[in-house]
């Protein structure tokens, strides 16, 4: 199989652009209500979604064994969310959130390289200029204190998180593409709702954040996109490309939002787009 196909970088950056539109949506949620409301409801809407199209497209439950993978995937995905809040609240933004986002991006390398053999050098190539992109894009601009590596730890956590969910939704595509991802998303509903019962927080009523429904519609095409990328594709290859959607967050804060995005986040963007050039040729 090739590295990646027309269709799996299509399906690639179309998820990268779902769930960095999702994470801004979220973002906008969450300054009316918990990031991990926020959480339920986006979980809630994704459910639904998945839902309606498995059943649009006839497809069963999964077996038993891919099931099995969903629920570990939506479990330490949402177990990753919640690793990268608490590393937010309690460190600097400028290292919890680049950290995650490359380890996310390098662990199904890893895992890639030893399931499927390393890929060509031109990928390899576009691996490491992606993994820069990416630390460079998804990192806030440090505060007068410096950088510092407080909540380090926790964004290294959420990078495993998010690359587990990566490899694990992977291995459960033989079931068609919504019934797993509607499994593995049930599976984050019910972890957040852990953590908002443990946090005392409240269930949060659909009616108090339209922007989280929305977060969750577009996660579910996130998700959608990326089960058909690496249908098509490599899985490490496929999740190196979708872990670019911080470039989407980050663009449209600065044209809906009119944030401040620093020089070097321009450079992530560009440096994203060099990497896809090299992993697609």
């Amino acid at each position: 199989m090739e590295a990646f196909s027309s269709l799996g970088v299509g399906c690639g950056l179309l998820a990268a652009l779902s769930w960095g539109s999702s994470d801004f949506s979220g973002g906008v949620a969450s300054k009316r209500i918990s990031s991990f409301q926020a959480l339920i409801l986006g979980s809630l809407t994704a459910v639904a979604v998945l839902t309606l199209c498995a059943w649009f497209y006839r497809e069963s439950f999964p077996q038993v064994e891919d099931t099995l993978w969903a629920l570990a995937a939506g479990s330490l995905g949402a177990l990753g969310i919640a690793a990268l809040y608490h590393g937010l609240a309690v460190g600097s933004a400028a290292v919890v959130a680049p950290s995650s986002a490359v380890v996310g991006a390098l662990f199904p390398v890893v895992v890639g390289t030893f399931l499927e053999g390393p890929p060509g050098g031109r990928t390899y190539a576009g691996f490491v200029l992606g993994g820069l992109g990416i630390w460079l894009v998804a990192r806030s601009a440090a505060n007068g204190r410096g950088l510092g590596l407080k909540g380090l730890g926790a964004g290294l956590t959420a990078g495993l998180g998010f690359g587990s969910y990566f490899v694990c939704i992977a291995q459960a595509a033989s079931s068609g593409i919504f019934a797993p991802l509607v499994v593995a998303k049930a599976a984050s509903f019910v972890v957040a709702l852990g953590m908002v019962a443990l946090l005392r927080q409240g269930v949060p009523s659909p009616a108090q954040s339209p922007a989280a429904l929305l977060a969750g519609v577009l996660d579910a095409g996130g998700n959608v996109f990326y089960m058909l990328a690496q249908q098509n594709a490599r899985m490490d290859v496929a999740a190196v490309l979708t872990s670019m959607y911080p470039a989407a967050t980050v663009v449209l804060a600065a044209v809906i939002l009119k944030e401040r995005v620093a020089g070097f986040q321009w450079l992530g963007v560009v440096l994203c787009l060099g990497a896809v050039s090299l992993i697609a040729s």
